[in-house]
């Protein structure tokens, strides 16, 4: 989904206040950190994920996956944490400009 500045901007201001539900350790992205994923974003739609990893290049890398494979879109990151977002299938319930 492409999402345009207006969108990201506004997505980006609604997750502000949110805190990392979903954390990527030192296992990296398995299939059980998947289903989590794909559960808490049916679930809330826009969420925050911390990724520790060793450099920039690793921790890029993983959220790119993890934004692909989940099928969400990223909205931003700063540092360790990125935001992703992916609208609920049945009819999204966030609103977008």
């Amino acid at each position: 989904m492409r999402l345009t500045e207006a969108q990201k901007r506004h997505l980006r201001g609604m997750a502000h206040h949110l805190h990392p539900c979903v954390h990527v350790g030192q296992a990296g992205v398995t299939p059980a950190l998947l289903a989590e994923l794909d559960g808490a974003l049916s679930h809330h739609e826009l969420l925050k994920v911390r990724v520790r990893a060793g450099d920039r290049e690793a921790r890029d890398a993983m959220i790119g996956d993890l934004a692909s494979r989940s099928g969400s879109t990223l909205v931003s990151r700063v540092g360790n944490v990125a935001v992703l977002y992916r609208p609920d299938a049945r009819g999204p319930r966030l609103v977008l400009p």
